[in-house]
């Protein structure tokens, strides 16, 4: 049958299922086949010929249809997962019935009336396998009918991850293939999809089972999405991610290893020639993307605390890849996590001389939350990233992703996710005495050209953002500037270039109607008198371009010194402001003849940048005399052996 035939076929059958006014029994299999097996049956081929007001209507005008629909589907795969996909004929039903969930769950859970469903066992069924028990006598166990679809359907889904020949090379046993029941010859822990964390042997690559694997990781996120579709004050733990990461779930473990394994192990580069990517398509790639995905929403979700001792049933199920992730301690592995994740985001910033040579990934953000996570849940890959100098590896793509998403709404939670990786290592000593190296990459940023350490790439990159980035960064302030003090004491030798960003910073920050506009903006200055003060104190002999420049400004600080703080002053300054922005929201009307005047929202906008356009350009040369320096002596702190020993750097 060809491809046309299959899909009129398929149509065919969408057509009398939605039109249908009468239900259509679920022991009509002739029927029902129809849905899964055509062959040749993509996922873009099943969304287009499935469209959505269809699905909306066969939902609210005939929902047995719909509610049998499902059911069939997820009993087609749990019968394929029970035999193993013998034959390439149920691969195929398979496929499409994993296509057709994943096309039609979404609209089952917009509907606040359907969400129930998937956790609800089918009466017909928890009726028969009632009787079934009754006549057995067993009334221990549970009734295996009586488990609701969304647990059926989500062990379906894991026993078909490991299943042989479709998601994962055939066991041999004695020179012959395995073959019969999967939970008899199956042993999920040797079916690894990749070499790495607790698994040695990396299996040959085949494209046909990354597809495979693909979709069915396709399905699962579509699941997992469910919360998606809640009001606030609706959203409650996951049911779905709670019960696939628990002990329920048999393959919880090698399906933890193989996703963390096969976005650690990915390769970016190919073989290695210029546009490879563009000659060969990358399966590998879209399977990276997909477990890379599960894998952060898994650890994304934690069993509710139950709320007093006795009450132990509201605690829920341990979540498994949690805790899986947390024991992780062999130094082999947190190298191969470790070097894996910089890799991916360093990819990036690769250069060539040929342009567009080498492939770039896009799931750079995911791979942060992924870090973040790592960090947040295992305490000894945190300890190993900050004692190896691949700390670097991942500080320079991080400061380069902050840097290129700082001007962009859409990016603000990117740029909050880097901040506070680099709050969680700055708190850390060996983090600060690693900025001290050098910094000799040739990455393309924007920033302006030095000679000097990752220190100072930190300090000009925070610099930009708070100086020219969007205006929902402003909140963020307060963590740029805990960072740099929790660095400072164990900066060696800061550049002209940093030393004078950090003065421009305070010369913005202590205007007085920036000072008095908000209560907090106080702390922004103390941080920065902190860090200035940091330095003198501990690394005076090596900053003598942060003391050059201190010298200069010293009206800066006799100004700040002198500021009044009087209720006349403070609303003096704040008028002075308002009128200088409605001149030159005045000016900007007239300056644009026949348009329109800014939003008031835009000016809001452009306040800082106004502000830091006003204020002096640190690189001006300032009127300056050593007297009242040399006159008032500044004492400084004088350190013991020990402690001079401690902020060293080796």
């Amino acid at each position: 049958m060809g491809s046309g035939d299959s899909k009129l076929h398929f149509r065919k059958a969408v057509i009398q299922l939605t039109s249908s006014t009468q239900a259509v029994e679920a022991s009509d299999e002739v029927f029902w086949d129809q849905f899964w097996a055509q062959p040749s049956m993509s996922v873009q081929d099943i969304f287009a010929l499935v469209p959505p007001a269809e699905i909306r209507a066969l939902r609210e005008e005939s929902p047995s249809n719909l509610a049998t629909l499902c059911y069939k589907a997820v009993e087609k795969l749990g019968r394929a997962a029970d035999r193993g996909c013998p034959s390439e004929r149920e691969r195929v039903s398979v496929l499409n019935c994993t296509r057709l969930l994943t096309r039609v769950l979404p609209f089952v859970f917009e509907d606040a009336d359907w969400r129930g469903f998937m956790w609800a066992g089918l009466p017909a069924a928890r009726k028969q396998c009632c009787h079934d028990n009754d006549n057995n006598n067993d009334d221990d166990d549970d009734p295996d009918g009586a488990r609701p679809l969304a647990e059926s359907l989500l062990l379906a889904i894991a026993d078909l991850l490991f299943c042989p020949d479709f998601t994962v090379q055939g066991r041999k046993r004695g020179g012959q293939e395995v073959v019969g029941d999967a939970d008899a010859a199956v042993d999920s822990c040797e079916l690894i999809w990749e070499a790495g964390v607790g698994f040695s042997q990396s299996p040959p690559l085949n494209s046909s089972h990354d597809r495979n694997r693909a979709e069915l990781l396709k399905l699962l996120l579509t699941c997992f999405s469910e919360v998606l579709y809640l009001v606030p004050a609706e959203h409650r733990v996951n049911p779905w991610v709670l019960f696939f990461c628990s002990a329920a779930n048999r393959h919880a473990l090698p399906l933890f290893t193989s996703l963390l394994n096969v976005v650690c192990a990915y390769q970016p580069s190919g073989w290695g020639f210029p546009y490879d990517h563009l000659l060969m398509s990358d399966q590998r790639q879209l399977l990276v993307e997909q477990a890379l995905q599960v894998l952060m929403v898994a650890l994304e979700q934690r069993p509710p605390r139950a709320a007093a001792e006795d009450e132990t049933d509201l605690g829920g199920p341990e979540n498994q890849f949690v805790n899986f992730l947390s024991r992780i301690h062999r130094e082999e592995d947190l190298s191969f996590i470790l070097k894996g994740v910089s890799r991916l985001l360093n990819n990036p910033l690769v250069q060539t001389y040929l342009p567009n040579s080498t492939k770039k990934i896009t799931f750079h953000q995911e791979l942060l939350v992924l870090f973040w996570k790592l960090c947040d849940f295992n305490k000894k890959f945190l300890f190993f990233v900050l004692k190896s100098s691949d700390v670097l590896d991942v500080l320079v793509p991080i400061l380069f992703f902050l840097n290129e998403a700082r001007a962009d709404p859409s990016g603000a939670g990117l740029v909050h996710m880097g901040v506070f990786i680099l709050l969680l290592l700055s708190g850390e000593r060996n983090f600060g005495v690693r900025l001290n190296k050098p910094f000799t990459l040739r990455v393309p940023m924007d920033v302006p050209v030095f000679s000097g350490t990752h220190a100072d790439l930190l300090l000009v990159i925070f610099h930009r953002m708070m100086t020219c980035g969007h205006r929902r960064l402003q909140p963020l302030f307060d963590c740029l500037l805990t960072i740099i003090v929790n660095v400072s004491p164990y900066l060696k030798s800061l550049s002209m270039v940093s030393a004078n960003k950090l003065l421009h910073l305070l010369e913005v920050f202590s205007g007085p109607w920036f000072l008095f506009s908000a209560p907090h903006n106080h702390q922004l200055v103390f941080f920065l008198l902190e860090v200035f003060n940091n330095i003198i104190q501990y690394q005076f002999d090596g900053n003598s371009n942060l003391v050059y420049s201190l010298i200069r400004g010293r009206s800066l600080f006799q100004r700040l010194a002198n500021l009044q703080a009087d209720a006349a002053f403070i609303n003096k300054a704040l008028l002075h402001k308002k009128k200088k922005k409605k001149k030159s929201a005045d000016s900007s009307h007239d300056n644009s003849a026949g348009t329109e005047s800014c939003p008031k929202s835009r000016q809001e906008e452009l306040d800082l940048a106004g502000a830091l356009e006003a204020a002096p350009d640190p690189h001006r040369t300032f009127q300056w005399t050593l007297s009242p320096f040399l006159s008032e002596p500044r004492e400084l702190k004088s350190f013991s052996a020990e402690e001079k020993e401690e902020l060293s750097y080796s």
